[in-house]
């Protein structure tokens, strides 16, 4: 087995499967990429069981087809230290010996026999659902949300993206109990109803690969796994096992107190305000009077506090809320809108926070944030 390819090219490819292996591995053959050579194609697969990430490069300098697993972390440390030049692989399938040649020197692997790599879930035929999407819509729906989703052992239905499909749109939600993000997508639909919940790290390593994505993404899934084909890519993984809980019910909708702020202003006076909240509970306060908000924080066991008023259109009676100021932050941080509204009906309820213009008419977003509550 016998191959020539470009190191930049190979390098690319195996930096963006080898995100999918674990660290803590049960099965040493997961420390490497399987190289599968067929018809001048060269297919790279990383997995950790869960998850398992396939790309192609066609090449053109092919002898013998064949499969071994190479070492990923020495493949990539070696690849990264080349200039662009071609590498000639020499790979010896009954000693698993590899020999890599440059233009001025030789590099000696040893592989592991790729028929111990783990086979690939196929999705049942008889549950399966499907839908495509364009790559933009999948990547805008992940970044939206993925920075609300949980990391907890106890609830592992909030640790991932929940996709929820109908035939008029697709939702995406994330929740980790103390903010909700809802996406809602009317360019996305499927033929008929249906949902999973997709766990955060192939949700992340989507988000990698899609941003230098284009077209259109086939999604397929079953009861337990799911197929994303990409162009260049296909990423196969488990889904999380249970029943997402009803987000809708805790979404507030009668919220009378309405504010419409600058949201790099607001950002900003937060960052600098919440350096003096109590370093336990992140309180930050926001005082609602007139056209103005002042945000404040205070810590009684240093005697530090500080506030700042920020000019704003408000509708609705006198107001004063808490927050944890790190979670406001993390929210205005994932709106790309300039200017937010943020939509309040009770102290004690969860505040709403939407973009004033939306990137796109076919989008639809909702950020929601849990109060704290202040001890005056």
């Amino acid at each position: 087995m016998k191959f020539v390819v470009s190191s930049i090219e190979l390098l690319t490819h195996l930096q963006a499967v080898s995100r999918v292996i674990s660290s803590k591995n049960t099965l040493p053959i997961l420390d490497n990429v399987l190289f599968n050579l067929k018809d001048k194609h060269l297919e790279l697969t990383a997995s950790d069981l869960e998850s398992t990430l396939t790309t192609s490069m066609t090449l053109e300098n092919v002898s013998d087809e064949g499969i071994i697993a190479i070492p990923a972390r020495l493949l990539v440390d070696t690849l990264k230290e080349f200039p662009d030049q071609p590498l000639t692989f020499d790979i010896n399938q009954e000693t698993m010996g590899i020999v890599i040649t440059t233009e001025n020197g030789k590099f000696s692997i040893v592989g592991q026999n790729g028929g111990d790599f783990p086979q690939v879930p196929e999705i049942k035929e008889e549950e399966k659902s499907g839908f495509e999407i364009a790559a933009n819509v999948l990547l805008q729906g992940i970044s939206s949300t993925i920075f609300a989703t949980a990391d907890d052992e106890l609830r592992p239905v909030m640790n991932g993206i929940f996709f929820e499909l109908s035939t008029e749109e697709l939702v995406f939600v994330a929740s980790d109990a103390h903010k909700l993000v809802r996406y809602k997508r009317s360019d996305a639909k499927s033929s008929s109803d249906a949902s999973f919940i997709l766990p955060k790290k192939p949700a992340s390593l989507l988000k990698n690969i899609l941003a230098k994505e284009e077209g259109q993404i086939g999604v397929e899934f079953d009861g337990k796994n799911a197929h994303f084909v990409l162009p260049h890519y296909k990423l196969v993984c488990r889904l999380v096992d249970g029943n997402y809980p009803s987000y809708n019910s805790v979404i507030p909708t009668d919220n009378p107190n309405k504010l419409i702020i600058d949201r790099l202003k607001f950002y900003n006076a937060l960052k600098r305000v919440s350096v003096f909240s109590n370093q336990a509970s992140n309180l930050i306060k926001l005082q609602l009077t007139g056209n103005q908000v002042t945000v404040s924080a205070q810590d009684i066991d240093f005697s530090i506090s500080a506030h700042e008023r920020i000019p704003c259109q408000y509708e609705g009676d006198e107001f004063e809320i808490g927050f944890k100021s790190v979670f406001l932050i993390e929210i205005l941080q994932n709106i790309q809108s300039s200017d937010v509204v943020l939509e309040l009906s009770d102290p004690s309820r969860a505040g709403i926070m939407l973009p004033l213009e939306k990137e796109s008419e076919n989008e639809d977003v909702l950020m929601l944030l849990m109060p704290m509550m202040i001890n005056n």
